[in-house]
C-alpha cells in the first residue's frame, strides 16, 4: 500500500471518530433533556423570586429564592448525563410568589400600611411656584428688616407680662370667630366652652386681659376657623399660596380667611385707619412673643420655602383632624 493510501485512510478514520464522539455528546434538536429543563426552571423561578413585588409584603417573598442543590447543579451541567436531576430544594411558600394573584394581595397589603388619605395629606399642588417663592422671600425680608427690629424695640419697651395680657386681649375679642365654627363643625362643647370663657374673662379677668378661664377653671380656648371647617367637611387645600404679608395659605384657606374677616369684630373699627393700625399692633405683639419659632424653622432648613410649605401644610392638617 502506498504512502497517499495510508494517510488517506488514517484521515478519514480520524473524520469519523471525531463525527461520532460529537453525535453522541449532542442532544436531539427540538427536545430537552430533563437535566436542561430542570435548570431553565429553577433560572425562571428564581428570576422571578428577585423580582420585587410592589407591596411590602413583596420584601418577605425575594427573599423565598429558590436554591438548587450543589447535587443538582453539577448532574445539570454534565454533558450527555444519562441520570435526572434530583428536585430542587425551595423554601415552603415559594408556590405562591409566581402566582399572578401574589401582585394584588401585596397591593392591598401596602394600602393597609399607609392609607391613601395619609399619602395625600403631605403633598400639595404648587403649581404657582414662581410666584410664591416670590412672595416667600418677600416676608421673608418683611420678617427680617421690618418686623423683627419692630418687635425687638417693643420687647424692650414693654414688659412680657403686659404682652401676654395685649395677647389674652386679641384672643378674647376674636372669640365670635371660635364660637361659630364650633357651632358650623357640630361641635357643641367647643361652642359651649368658648362662650363660657368669654364671660369669664370678660368679668372676672378685666375684658380679657387675664386669662382666668384657662388659669382657674382650666378651660382651654378652642382653635378653629373657617379654613378649619371647610377641612372638616372634606374639602381640600386645592393649592398651595403665598400671600404678602399674611403668609402661606391654600385656596380653601383663602376662602376661610375672608369668611373669618366678617366674624372679626377689629374689622369693623371706624376709620378704616384705626383698624389697619390696631391690626397692625396685634402682628407686632404676636411677632415679640413668638419671634424664635421662625427664625429657627429658616436656619435649620436646607431649603426653607420648602420647610415652611411642609410645615404649614402639616400644621393644618393637625388643626382639621383636632
Amino acid at each position: 500500500m502506498s504512502r497517499n493510501k495510508i494517510f488517506g485512510t488514517l484521515l478519514v478514520a480520524l473524520v469519523l471518530l471525531a463525527g461520532t464522539a460529537w453525535a453522541e455528546g449532542k442532544p436531539d434538536e427540538g427536545s430537552e433533556s430533563p437535566d436542561s429543563r430542570q435548570v431553565s426552571v429553577q433560572d425562571e423561578m428564581t428570576f422571578r423570586s428577585e423580582v420585587p413585588l410592589s407591596g411590602p409584603t413583596d420584601v418577605a417573598a425575594s427573599e423565598k429564592t429558590i436554591v438548587p442543590t450543589a447535587e443538582a447543579t453539577s448532574r445539570a451541567e454534565a454533558v450527555g448525563s444519562t441520570e435526572t436531576a434530583p428536585a430542587t430544594e425551595t423554601v415552603p411558600g415559594t408556590e405562591a410568589v409566581s402566582e399572578p394573584e401574589a401582585t394584588p394581595k401585596a397591593d392591598a397589603a401596602w394600602e393597609e400600611i399607609i392609607p391613601e388619605e395619609d399619602v395625600e395629606a403631605v403633598t400639595i399642588a404648587d403649581p404657582i411656584e414662581p410666584w410664591n417663592r416670590v412672595m416667600f422671600h418677600f416676608n421673608d425680608k418683611l420678617f427680617f428688616w421690618v418686623l423683627k427690629p419692630v418687635a425687638r424695640g417693643y420687647n424692650a419697651v414693654v414688659p412680657e407680662p403686659v404682652r401676654v395680657s395685649v395677647r389674652n386681649f386679641f384672643r378674647n375679642v376674636t372669640v365670635p370667630i371660635r364660637f361659630v365654627n364650633c357651632l358650623l363643625q357640630g361641635k357643641l362643647k367647643g361652642a359651649g366652652i368658648e362662650l363660657t370663657r368669654f364671660g369669664i374673662n370678660t368679668v372676672i379677668g378685666l375684658a380679657g386681659f387675664f386669662d382666668v378661664a384657662k388659669s382657674r377653671f382650666e378651660l382651654n380656648a378652642r382653635d378653629e376657623d373657617f379654613g378649619q371647617t371647610l377641612g372638616y367637611y372634606g374639602m381640600g387645600g386645592l393649592m398651595y399660596i403665598v400671600w404678602p404679608f399674611v403668609g402661606p395659605s391654600t385656596v380653601r384657606d383663602t376662602i376661610g380667611f375672608a369668611g373669618d374677616t366678617f366674624l372679626n369684630p377689629v374689622n369693623y373699627i371706624e376709620p378704616f385707619e384705626a383698624s389697619f393700625g390696631v391690626q397692625s399692633y396685634e402682628i407686632i405683639n404676636k411677632t415679640s412673643l413668638e419671634m424664635s419659632s421662625y427664625e429657627e424653622m429658616i436656619k435649620s432648613a436646607l431649603e426653607p420655602y420648602v420647610a415652611i410649605r411642609d410645615a404649614y401644610i402639616q400644621y393644618r392638617k393637625e388643626q382639621i383632624k383636632n
